[in-house]
């Protein structure tokens, strides 16, 4: 990923800490040291990811 997502909506498949994976549509507020800060489409709500937990990403296709 790189900042020319920035201000994208992004389909991502994500593994968070405990080893559980999710697919999410997020919108990309930023990209810096390895976090990814988003909202959550589904939920409304501010997310952080870590990019080395993204296992594989798209634009999203209704964006």
């Amino acid at each position: 990923m790189s900042a020319k997502y920035i201000g994208q909506i992004v389909e991502i498949i994500y593994m968070d800490r405990n080893g559980k994976i999710t697919q999410r549509c997020i919108e990309v507020n930023s990209i810096r040291n390895g976090l990814i800060k988003a909202t959550c489409l589904k939920s409304g709500s501010a997310r952080t990811f870590r990019l080395d937990n993204v296992l594989a990403w798209q634009l999203s296709k209704t964006a």
